[in-house]
């Protein structure tokens, strides 16, 4: 008897419908799964084999054929184990056929017939509608996970013989709710404290415009001024995530398998502080079948690159697409995986090897030569795509032992939160979500000049050698710093305010 269920593979953060054929007929009895399965599919086999024994059901002891279709896509992990289990009992006529056109099965199976949690079913769920499914049956431990999906069935088991028992009598089984902008909003999260910070005024105006504005941020100064502390205080005073954008990285992290609690939303935006050492694939994604990286698992988020110079040149280039499309993707030989990722960029660095160039106190020791091979191995279209390049100076005595007299992280986000709105209600109809999205057709309309203004700003790309790239990006925070000021207009002021972050054009 032949029977057909319903699964799915991940493609990236895409799901594709996936048709579990099995059939069960004379011949020796064994298992042949066929339809490029990967290793994790072929060593099912025994597990389910055992996981339907112990759930109670018969195992049929007569040739199984398994198909996956489509034949020429790749499928791997351990979520077919169920929707295979169920082809196996359906098609030996174990448990009823008629209902499970409309169900899509994940799960991984233990050999006592517990289900086990498996990655991506978020991002399978979120598809679940173009894929033409409306019911979707998982192990427990993931209903919370898929339920945030509106207009989606999901029904949870613990067991295969629960399984088993819903499908040959459905009755009285209530699908999954969750109101996932609900959670969203209640949840409570907390983050170092920007009052923390002692001093360093131009430094906190520049993550507030960066938080404002979604705009890439360095900042340069000698060891011990602050710099990382600066960078950890950017998530507490930046807007928090809204639903959809909460759910892409819920998503990415499901795909992961990153979700440190089964089926919460992650409602904080991410922060991710890869070392130096990392390499291409870690930051990017990779592997043979493409996994999210770093950059991706910052989407909406913040990537934070501590001494950024320290960081191989070849694997920073690779930052240079991600930054300038919101997306990166990875080619194999068979496949080409895209993932998301629309981040904010935070790096921090000496400004020189030594550390101490331009410092107040402590003289550097580093040649001329030893500088510019130091800024070397930071190419200029990387760091065209850096709009805030920011000084940080070492403390003052007098800094250093006062109590902290600046602004909470709470009102500036109030502020922040201000100009975000400003610019939402300026992208109305658009898919832009920050200034720092917008291309070149957008500077025309919403970043016009006057004849003043125009000037000062050509006198800075003359007197700083800049691109028409890093000109674009000082009009994009000067936007920013016009909407934080609750202005309509670019005015001089604001533009003259965005090309004093350009530290390292004018240190070069």
């Amino acid at each position: 008897m032949l029977a057909r269920v319903w699964s799915a593979s991940l493609v990236g953060i895409d799901a594709v419908k996936v048709g579990v054929e099995v059939d069960v007929a004379g011949g020796l009895p064994g298992i042949v799964v066929v339809g490029l399965p990967g290793t994790e599919i072929q060593e099912s086999k025994e597990r389910v084999r055992t996981a339907i024994k112990n759930a109670g059901f018969a195992f049929p002891m007569r040739r199984i054929v398994i198909n996956l279709a489509p034949a020429d896509l790749r499928k791997e992990g351990p979520s077919f184990d169920l929707p295979i289990s169920i082809g196996i009992l359906a098609a030996s006529d174990q448990v009823a056929v008629e209902s499970l056109e409309n169900y899509l099965f994940l799960g991984e199976v233990s050999l006592d017939g517990s289900l086990r949690p498996v990655a991506g079913v978020l991002a399978i769920a979120a598809a679940a509608k173009s894929l033409g499914i409306s019911n979707l049956v998982v192990p427990a431990d993931n209903v919370r996970e898929a339920a945030v999906v509106k207009d989606l069935n999901v029904y949870g088991f613990k067991h295969l013989s629960e399984v088993g028992a819903f499908l040959n009598d459905s009755s009285g089984y209530i699908p999954a709710r969750i109101d996932g902008e609900l959670e969203l909003a209640e949840m409570q999260f907390s983050a170092p404290d920007l009052r923390d910070v002692k001093g360093q005024a131009h430094a906190r105006r520049a993550l507030e415009i960066a938080a404002a504005g979604g705009h890439n941020l360095i900042f340069v100064g000698p060891p011990g001024s602050g710099k990382t502390m600066l960078a950890r205080r950017l998530p507490g005073i930046m807007p928090p995530l809204e639903f959809q954008e909460a759910l892409e990285v819920t998503q990415i992290h499901s795909v992961a398998g990153l979700l440190k609690e089964k089926g919460s939303l992650i409602g904080v935006r991410p922060f991710r502080s890869p070392h130096h050492s990392a390499s291409g694939a870690a930051l990017v994604g990779g592997g043979t079948f493409p996994r999210p990286g770093e950059i991706s698992l910052a989407h909406r988020g913040i990537l934070f690159l501590d001494e950024l110079t320290e960081f191989r040149r070849d694997v920073l280039e690779f930052l240079r697409q991600p930054l300038e499309d919101g997306s990166v993707t990875i080619s194999r030989t068979r496949q080409s995986v895209s993932f998301p990722a629309q981040f904010t960029l935070v790096a921090s660095t000496n400004p020189c090897p030594c550390g101490f160039y331009a410092d107040t106190v402590q003289a550097c020791t580093c040649s001329p030569r030893a500088r510019e091979q130091y800024w070397a191995r930071l190419s200029g279209p990387l760091m065209d795509r850096i709009d805030l390049q920011v000084g940080v100076n070492r403390l003052k005595p007098e800094e250093i032992t006062q109590q902290p007299t600046g602004e909470d992280s709470e009102t500036v986000r109030e502020r922040v939160q201000q100009a975000r709105d400003r610019a939402s209600q300026r992208f109305q109809n658009t898919p832009l979500r920050c200034n720092a999205e917008m291309q070149s057709a957008h500077l025309r309309e919403w970043c016009k000049l006057d004849n003043g203004t125009r000037s000062l700003l050509e006198n800075a790309i003359r007197r700083l050698g800049l691109s028409v790239r890093a000109s674009d990006r000082i009009l994009k925070v000067a936007r920013t710093i016009a909407d934080l000021a609750g202005d309509n207009d670019l005015q001089t002021p604001h533009v003259a305010e965005a090309i004093q972050y350009r530290t390292i054009d004018r240190m070069q």
